[in-house]
């Protein structure tokens, strides 16, 4: 069937008869839109980095990813400010109920600045390293496809001018700098979605192959969590998206309402999501099958299911493998 019941074009379902009129409940338009992460343009091994030393006056030491990088770049290491450099969450990074960086990004955007980048005067005036930094990889940020796309217009005379600076990124809004977010890999054969916080002081910036949810509270993103990683949404996944496709489509299939401090069974959802993380972290396996039992029920009840209508679409999850 397909998901829209009024669009035939929309993703269609596959699934057994007994738990379609469980699904037509769940359904529908999120209260959330779901975004994917920040974007390099194909340079990952000019804007991934690692850090290799904390030095006392203040900078640190960096050394470009080049290793699995796509458009191949020198492998540089180097003396740069620290402003600009946030932890890193890659798809490899991201579980169910667990996420931790394992790189870093050198971001050159500011919240509320959308896809505008830091000009060059104020990066040169401030960050002198990194833009040095930045500039030994010029031709290659300028040669990238959706910089052109993006950031190069003509003007009247037919010539072509640039309307940001090369090392600007893409996918960049406010939502990247939130301090709370839900995440969950686009490539992957089920949702896998946890909370990030901060790590380590600072804001995580999820990579494009994450979707990521911006939350105005751990609260809020442990309920939205919650509600993803259920096996209703699971299933409702699983039932119509293909393995490479888990992307931002999901939150407007699925019907997550606004999370209300006021509803007990939302406070409810974002505790057991908090619980789920716990015990995930430790590999509590039967602790979290408790859980994620409980949550299944919860939002059940949240979204109006009977238990039989619950069962039917738990065991139609498994039949999906």
């Amino acid at each position: 069937e397909p998901i829209d019941p009024h669009d035939l074009t929309s993703p269609w379902l596959t699934l057994r008869k007994a738990a379609y009129q469980a699904i037509r409940k769940v359904a529908g338009g999120s209260a959330y839109v779901a975004r994917a992460g920040a974007y390099t343009g194909g340079t990952n091994g000019v804007f991934w980095v690692r850090i290799i030393e904390r030095r006392p006056d203040g900078l640190i030491i960096i050394q470009n990813l080049t290793e699995e990088a796509k458009v191949k770049v020198e492998k540089v290491v180097k003396e740069i400010e620290p402003d600009l450099v946030y932890p890193l969450l890659r798809g490899r990074d991201v579980r169910r109920w667990g996420a931790e960086p394992s790189a870093w990004l050198i971001l050159t955007h500011r919240k509320g600045m959308g896809l505008k980048a830091i000009p060059e005067e104020e990066i040169q005036l401030h960050y002198p390293k990194t833009y040095g930094y930045l500039k030994r990889f010029e031709p290659v940020l300028r040669a990238r496809a959706a910089f052109k796309r993006y950031f190069t217009r003509k003007d009247k005379k037919g010539h072509l001018i640039e309307t940001g600076p090369f090392y600007s990124m893409f996918n960049v809004g406010s939502y990247t700098f939130a301090p709370w977010k839900v995440v969950w890999r686009e490539q992957t054969k089920e949702m896998t979605a946890s909370v990030v916080g901060l790590f380590q002081g600072k804001k995580v910036i999820p990579d494009h192959k994450l979707m990521l949810v911006e939350a105005h509270s751990l609260k809020e993103a442990h309920f939205i969590c919650a509600c993803i990683n259920s096996a209703i949404t699971r299933f409702i996944a699983q039932s119509y998206a293909i393995d490479i496709q888990m992307d931002t489509h999901i939150l407007r299939n699925i019907r997550i309402p606004k999370f209300d401090s006021r509803s007990s069974i939302h406070r409810k959802l974002s505790w057991l999501s908090k619980k789920a993380h716990r015990a995930a972290k430790v590999g509590n396996i039967a602790r979290l099958q408790r859980i994620e039992a409980e949550i299944d029920e919860a939002a059940a009840q949240l979204w109006g299911l009977t238990p039989e209508e619950l069962q039917a679409v738990q065991e139609s999850l498994r039949e999906l493998g």
